[in-house]
C-alpha cells in the first residue's frame, strides 16, 4: 500500500499587517500621483514584490540623494533614522513613510530610554535597515550585538540603567538567549515594556515549531535578505525538519530534495505574497503530495491604516472608502 505524501502547511504564515500597509502603501500612491514613485531600499524584503512594484513604475534607490528634488518617496517597512527624514526635508522630497508601526514602537522606546539616561543594548543584525534606522534615533546611547556570542565582550558605562531592545524580525528563541546571557553579566538589566520582536515574527515560528518534528522537509518562500524569513529555516532544524530549504520561488525547488519524502512542510516570511506559496503548493500535487493539512498556530486579526498623508490624499480625491484600513487578506493567513 502506497504511503500518502502530504504537505503540512503552516498558518499563519506570509503578510503580516506592516508588510501589507507598506505594499498597499506604493501601489496606491502609484495609482493617486501616477508614475515614478521613488521608494528608499527595498519597501520589504521580498524580489517578486519589488520586481512587480518596479514594473508598474515605482524606482528602488539606495538613498534619498538619488531622488530628483521635489519628488516623491516612500519609506519602507523597516524604517529609517532622523538623519534620513532630515535629508529628505533638505531635497522638498515629499515622502511617505511605511515604516511599520511596530517597528516605529522600537524606534520610540530608543528615544525614551535615552532621553530618561539608559544606556540601551539593541539586539540585531548590524547593517539591516531596520537595525540602522533604530540605531540612528540615539546613536550616543546605543550598542549593537548580533547574538549571545557578542555579550562577553560587550562593557557598559553603568549596569544599573542599562534596558535592552531588539530588532522585530529575530528568531525569539536565539534573542531570549542573548537576554539571558545579557542578565547573567548584568543583573540589573531593565526590560522593554513589551516584547520588540513582532506577533507576526511569534506566531510564523511558533507555526513551524508545530510542524519541524512531523517534516523530513520544510520548505520557507522568502528572500535571502529577509531576516524573519532565514530565521523561520533555522527555527525549522531546530524543530526537528530533517532538512529545510529556503526558496524564492516554486522554479528554485530541485526533485532531489523530494526522494523518498512523506511529508513537507511548508511556511512563507512574513514579506511574502500568498500567490508564491500557492505555486510551490501546485509543484509538489504534480509530484503526488495531494494532501494538503493546515497546522494552525495563532489567529491574526491585526490592521494598520495607510500613512496619514497618503490617506488625506486619498480620501480627497474621493478614492478610498473613509472605514477602509487594508486591503483583504491574501489566503493563508487573517492578519
Amino acid at each position: 500500500m502506497a504511503v500518502e505524501k502530504k504537505i503540512l502547511l503552516a498558518v499563519p504564515r506570509g503578510y503580516c499587517a506592516g508588510v501589507d500597509r507598506a505594499v498597499d502603501a506604493v501601489e496606491k500612491a502609484l495609482e493617486l500621483y501616477g508614475a515614478p514613485i521613488y521608494v528608499r531600499k527595498e519597501i520589504v524584503h521580498n524580489k517578486y514584490v519589488v520586481q512587480t512594484l518596479a514594473a508598474r513604475g515605482a524606482i528602488f534607490v539606495s538613498d534619498t540623494d538619488e531622488v530628483p528634488e521635489d519628488a516623491r518617496v516612500v519609506f519602507s517597512a523597516h524604517g529609517v533614522s532622523p538623519a534620513v527624514h532630515q535629508a529628505a526635508a533638505v531635497r522638498s522630497l515629499r515622502t511617505i513613510d511605511a515604516t511599520c508601526p511596530l517597528v516605529t514602537k522600537v524606534h520610540r522606546e530608543a528615544v525614551r530610554f535615552a532621553k530618561n539616561g539608559y544606556e540601551i543594548i539593541l539586539i540585531g543584525h548590524r547593517g539591516h535597515e531596520e537595525v540602522d534606522g533604530t540605531y540612528g534615533e540615539a546613536p550616543d546611547s546605543i550598542q549593537i550585538i548580533d547574538g549571545p556570542d557578542e555579550v562577553d565582550a560587550l562593557t557598559v558605562k553603568n549596569p544599573d540603567k542599562l534596558v535592552w531592545l531588539s530588532q522585530t524580525t529575530l528568531s525569539v528563541d536565539e534573542t531570549m538567549e542573548t537576554v539571558a546571557r545579557l542578565r547573567e553579566k548584568f543583573p540589573n538589566l531593565n526590560d522593554p515594556p513589551s516584547d520588540d520582536i513582532c506577533y507576526a515574527t511569534q506566531n510564523r515560528q511558533a507555526a513551524v515549531k508545530k510542524i519541524g518534528a512531523a517534516a523530513d522537509v520544510m520548505i520557507v518562500v522568502g528572500s535571502a535578505n529577509s531576516s524573519n524569513s532565514v530565521r523561520l529555516k533555522e527555527v525549522a532544524l531546530e524543530a526537528g525538519a530533517d532538512r529545510a530549504y529556503r526558496i524564492d520561488t516554486a522554479a528554485e525547488l530541485s526533485e532531489d530534495w523530494f526522494a523518498g519524502v512523506h511529508t513537507v512542510g511548508l511556511t512563507s516570511g512574513a514579506s511574502v505574497p500568498d500567490i508564491l506559496v500557492r505555486e510551490v503548493i501546485e509543484w509538489l500535487k504534480e509530484r503526488g503530495f495531494t494532501t494538503v493539512e493546515q497546522v494552525h498556530a495563532a489567529q491574526e486579526s491585526v490592521t494598520f491604516s495607510l500613512p496619514k498623508n497618503l490617506r488625506a490624499d486619498l480620501l480627497d480625491a474621493g478614492v478610498l472608502d473613509p472605514k477602509a484600513r487594508k486591503r483583504t487578506p491574501s489566503p493563508g493567513h487573517t492578519c
